[in-house]
Formats: C-alpha cells, sequence, structure tokens
C-alpha cells in the first residue's frame, strides 16, 4: 500500500525543522498578543483546578459519608469538623459535596467556553497576519524563484499547508493546553493525596509518553510526505487547466489521467500511513489506561485486606476510588493529547513548509541606502554586461548598448540569443553578473525597484488580464486616474471601439486572464494600461505581433504617438518595426554581433541581411 509514499519518503530534500524551531516561530506570531493569551491560561487554570477537585469530592464523600468507619478522625474531611454519626447528617454531607461536585463541573464548562472563545479569536486573527506574511513574501520573492518553483507547489502553502493550521487553531491546540495542565494537576494532587499510592498508580504513566512521543514522531514524518505530495497534485492540476486546450489537441486525455492518478496515489498512502499513525495512539492509550486501573484496584484492595497500609501510608476506600477517578481523569486528557497530537504534527509538517518558504531569500533587493528614482530622461546604457540565470551559464557575454533619449531600439536575433534578458535587466527583474545597466547615467541596483518600475512600461506578447472590471484593468498601473484619463488611454490604443461594445462598457468584469476576449483586445487594453501610465521607457516584446494586420496599423499609428520622445525597446519579429527603429541590435549566443540602422546592416550583407532573406522579407512581403 505505501509504495508510492515510501518512495516520497526518500525523496525529500530538505532535512525538516525541529519542532522547537517551528514552534517558535509560531510563537512570534502569539507573542504580541501576550495579554490575550494570559485571559487564557487563567481560565486554563481555572478550569483545569474545578475538574481536579472532582475526584477529591468524590472520595470526601465515600470516606467521610459513606464508608466513615474506615476513617479514624475527620481531618480528612475538610468540609466538616468531626464525622456525622446521623443518617441524616450523613445524606445533609452528601448533598453539599454534591451540589459541589455539580456546581464544578458547571462553572468549568462556563470557564471552558469562554476559555475557547478567547483562544480561537486571538488564533484567528495570528492566521490572518500569517496569511499577510505570506503574501506579501510572494510579491518580495524574485521571478527567479518562480521560474524555479512550480506556481502549484506555492499554491499548496497557501491553501491546503495553511488549512492544517487552521485545523489546528482553535479547540485542538487548546485542548492540548488544557490537557498537559490537567495531567500535571492531577499528578500533584495524587501526590498530594497518597505518595506511595499515587507513585505506584503513576507506573503505567511514562510507557503512555513514550508511546504519544513514538508515534506522533513517525505520524509526522508521514504529514510532512502528505503535505509535500498535495503540492505536486495541486502543480498537475494547475498545468492541466491551463493546457487543457494543448491536452486536447494532442489527445493526451488519458496519459495526463494516468500521470494524476500516480499523484494522487501517493498523496493518499502517505495520508493513510499518517493516519495510521496518529490513530493508533488513541486505543493504545485507552488500553494502559484500563492497565492503570486494574493496577489501582489491585493495589488498592491489597491494601485494604492487609489493614489499610500501603507501604506506610493509609488507603482508605474512598482513596480508591478518587484514584480511580483520578486514573480515568488523566486518561482522558493523555488521550486526547494522543488523538489531537495529529492535528498538531499535520500543522507542524505544514508550518515547516510555511516556514521554509518564507526563509526563502529573494535574488536580489533594494540596497539599504536605495535612493528614488529621479524622473527618467531616457537615456539607457548597457556596459560590458553579463548575465545569467543559473550559475555558470552566461546568458549575456559582455553587451555595449547605448540608447539615447528617444529612440526606439529593436532586438532581433534567434530563440535563445539573449534578447528577453536584455528586456528583463532594464525594469531590474534580475540583476546583471557583471557589468552595470545604467539609465541617465544612474545604476538601477543604486534605486529603489518600485520608484525604477514605476516609470518604465510594459507590453509582452502574453498579456495578463485580472478578473475584474475593464476600467480597473486600465487603470491598474495608475490607481488614482480618472475615468476620463482611462478612456483617453483606451481611445490611444484603438481599444474604445470593442470596449463600447460590451455588455457593460468600461464596467464590463472580464474573465479569468481576460477570457471572453480576442487576443488581440487583450492586447489592446495592455497597450492602453500602459499609455495610461505615461511611461518615460517602453518596453515592447512585439505588443503588435497577436493582432491582425488592420490592427496592427491602426495600434502601430497610436504607439508612433506614444513612442515620441520615450526610449523604447522592441524585441522586433515584424518588418515595420525594424524600419521604423533608430537602431537594431542583434544578437547570437549573447552577443550584439551588428548594430545601426535596417537600412546600414542590409549594406553589410552579413548576418542581419542572412536573416532578413529568410525570415522578414517573407515577413515584410505579408504585410
Amino acid at each position: 500500500m505505501f509504495d508510492n509514499s515510501s518512495q516520497l519518503f526518500g525523496a525529500e530534500i530538505k532535512k525538516p525543522r525541529s519542532i522547537s524551531d517551528t514552534l517558535s516561530r509560531f510563537w512570534q506570531y502569539f507573542r504580541t498578543h501576550k495579554l490575550a493569551l494570559l485571559v487564557v491560561v487563567l481560565l486554563v487554570l481555572v478550569s483545569t483546578g474545578l475538574q481536579t477537585a472532582v475526584p477529591v469530592l468524590t472520595g470526601q464523600a465515600v470516606d467521610c459519608y459513606l464508608v466513615p468507619d474506615a476513617v479514624d478522625s475527620a481531618e480528612s474531611c475538610f468540609l466538616t469538623a468531626e464525622i456525622p454519626t446521623t443518617t441524616a447528617g450523613r445524606l445533609a454531607g452528601l448533598a453539599v459535596l454534591s451540589l459541589a461536585i455539580a456546581a464544578s463541573y458547571l462553572l468549568s464548562a462556563l470557564v471552558s467556553g469562554l476559555q475557547f472563545y478567547n483562544f480561537a479569536k486571538t488564533g484567528y486573527t495570528v492566521l490572518h497576519e500569517l496569511r499577510t506574511d505570506i503574501f506579501r513574501h510572494i510579491h518580495r520573492l524574485s521571478l527567479g524563484y518562480f521560474s524555479r518553483n512550480s506556481a502549484g507547489d506555492t499554491m499548496s502553502r497557501l491553501t491546503n499547508d495553511i488549512d492544517t493550521i487552521v485545523q489546528m487553531i482553535g479547540f485542538p491546540l487548546l485542548s492540548t493546553v488544557q490537557s498537559i495542565f490537567a495531567v500535571t494537576f492531577i499528578i500533584v494532587a495524587m501526590l498530594v493525596t497518597n505518595v506511595p499510592y499515587a507513585l505506584l498508580s503513576l507506573a503505567i504513566l511514562p510507557v503512555m509518553v513514550i508511546s504519544v512521543q513514538w508515534f506522533s514522531r513517525q505520524a509526522r514524518k508521514a504529514f510532512r510526505v502528505a503535505r509535500q505530495s498535495i503540492g505536486d497534485v495541486n502543480t498537475d492540476l494547475q498545468e492541466n487547466i491551463a493546457a487543457v486546450r494543448e491536452v486536447q489537441a494532442f489527445s493526451r486525455e488519458e496519459e495526463n489521467i494516468e500521470q494524476f492518478r500516480s499523484q494522487n496515489a501517493a498523496n493518499r498512502d502517505a495520508n493513510v500511513r499518517a493516519q495510521v499513525y496518529s490513530t493508533a495512539l488513541g486505543p493504545i492509550v485507552e488500553a494502559l489506561g484500563y492497565v492503570n486501573i486494574a493496577i489501582i484496584v489491585a493495589l488498592g484492595g491489597y491494601a485494604l485486606l492487609n489493614g489499610g497500609s500501603l507501604l506506610g501510608a493509609t488507603v482508605s476506600a474512598g482513596t480508591i476510588v478518587a484514584f480511580i477517578q483520578f486514573s480515568q481523569s488523566y486518561q482522558r486528557p493523555v488521550q486526547q493529547i494522543a488523538v489531537l497530537w495529529a492535528n498538531i504534527q499535520s500543522a507542524i509538517a505544514g508550518g515547516e513548509r510555511i516556514f521554509d518558504f518564507m526563509d526563502e531569500v529573494p535574488d536580489l533587493e533594494d540596497k539599504a541606502d536605495a535612493r528614488s528614482m529621479p524622473e527618467i530622461a531616457g537615456r539607457v546604457t548597457l556596459e560590458n554586461v553579463w548575465a545569467e540565470y543559473l550559475p555558470g551559464e552566461p546568458i549575456l557575454k559582455g553587451v555595449d548598448i547605448s540608447a539615447e533619449k528617444g529612440q526606439t531600439i529593436a532586438i532581433v536575433g534567434p530563440t535563445g540569443a539573449g534578447k528577453t534578458t536584455i528586456i528583463n535587466l532594464i525594469p531590474r527583474f534580475y540583476d546583471v553578473t557583471k557589468g552595470a545597466l545604467k539609465i541617465d547615467g544612474i545604476d538601477v541596483r543604486d534605486v529603489t525597484r518600485e520608484s525604477l518600475r514605476e516609470q518604465i512600461g510594459i507590453v509582452l506578447q502574453d498579456t495578463f488580464l485580472f478578473s475584474d472590471t475593464v476600467t480597473n484593468n486600465i487603470r491598474y498601473g495608475r490607481p488614482a486616474a480618472t475615468d476620463e484619463e482611462v478612456v483617453a488611454a483606451a481611445q490611444l490604443a484603438r481599444a474604445d471601439t470593442f470596449i463600447d461594445r460590451l455588455p457593460e462598457g468600461y464596467e464590463t468584469v472580464l474573465g479569468e486572464r481576460g477570457s471572453g476576449l480576442s487576443q488581440g483586445q487583450r492586447q489592446l487594453i495592455a497597450i492602453a494600461r500602459v499609455a495610461l501610465m505615461n511611461p518615460r521607457i517602453l518596453i515592447l516584446d512585439e505588443a503588435t505581433s497577436s493582432v491582425d494586420t488592420r490592427t496592427e496599423r491602426e495600434i502601430q499609428t497610436a504607439l508612433d504617438r506614444l513612442l515620441a520622445g520615450r526610449t523604447s525597446f522592441v524585441v522586433a519579429h515584424r518588418l515595420s518595426t525594424i524600419r521604423n527603429a533608430d537602431q537594431v541590435l542583434v544578437l547570437q549566443a549573447g552577443r550584439v554581433i551588428e548594430q545601426g540602422t535596417h537600412d546600414e546592416l542590409l549594406e553589410q550583407s552579413g548576418f542581419y541581411a542572412d536573416l532578413y532573406n529568410s525570415q522578414f522579407r517573407r515577413v515584410g512581403d505579408g504585410e
């Protein structure tokens, strides 16, 4: 049954955190709510004390009112100065003790309700803060992290791993804490009542503790694997949903279903393994509890049959009854700890993955003394720039580029030449490995990323639109823009015509990633979004490549006005873009091998001329 999960155990990469490390990270969130926690602890102490008093009161009822002949004096009967000799006196005493026991249960229930409410409120406040910190950390991470890790696994940490913590916060965690207090109080009460009898009665407790520790350790390992495997399941789901068109186009449904079945089976086996270890705790502790009661009865009976003495201490019938209740009382919390410990182990495993994620260091961060980027004029230079995504595998190799204010730079070259890498370096999505990229003479590493990027507009081939209104999608880069400015930007991008035909016009809510619109319409909205930003530098990854020729002419007209006075870098696939560029950069294997205008490069009869004759000329004929 556990073949797949066994493989997963062997596939763990990171060494798991210690429990104390994970719990200390949780405590960093709880410590800001110390006052609320102090109230909870006080309520727990009161509730536990009331529950512990019940066995003591029951023992009093036996020794002082039911079998008073077995007690030499009334010293152990704290509710009466002397043991009553009449039936009426005994009944009255029993009535008082019965009311005291009932009051203890009722007051304990009331206090328990208050403590659970206060702790749940504190716990969910902490959960809110943790979720917010995780979401904030997602936006701190560099693009490199998301290229190395699947979106499904990241989503799993935000959903499934957080869900395990949700299941812990509230009843499970507080019940565990209360159970620990209860066991402590009961042990103290037993020792106060009769030390020798207590020590003999508690002989089974270490076996319970060792059992809980061993099984919980195994459960934690299994839950850790379960958390990892559900991340793999989510990754598979996310990829298949995003690629449903490709799956159906290549008739890969059955193969993908089989792959998902395998991933799902691995998750099933890991969870079964975890549940086997966690659920085995309850019956084991329960069985040990019955053994413990048998020991108490046997020792107490032996003492009564031998004059009521056990290792020099007096044992009465009331003592035996009280100790049986003590045993049942600490057996319940130990069993409760064993059962709830499964949730806690699962939460700890989830917490490990969450804190591992939050400990991910961004590939690039602002310097401590980074300043705001002043208003950009538009001169961009790359000075002997080397760049790499993987250590030791450079993508750019000593690139030198100089773009003056207002120039349009077309970047051409074969796949893998480094075109996209250049446009990723300008807004500092990645840092150069060697050399420097400067804007208006300022190294982009010396300014804050926010102040840099808010002056750079980007339109990529793969346009992303949010599930929001058209207005808010256009306004995304400039939230304070007025409705009139939004409409003007849409008109500039030639997007107003089709927007007006939408059911709710500019207030139409788009589907996920802009579903319901054509690729060309999504591209027009993306161009309007950038136009509204009014950036000083534009980056276009052939922004018009997904529209028809007529629409492209309209967009090109709008872009000509938008590009005026701005520096722009265009990864070009269309001849019209290249012809209009002030400079054409020809990249091959990470180096600029040719540079000049379209006509100048054709006259050189080099690599660009060959590229033009084999690719761009056909595209130009089509245009």
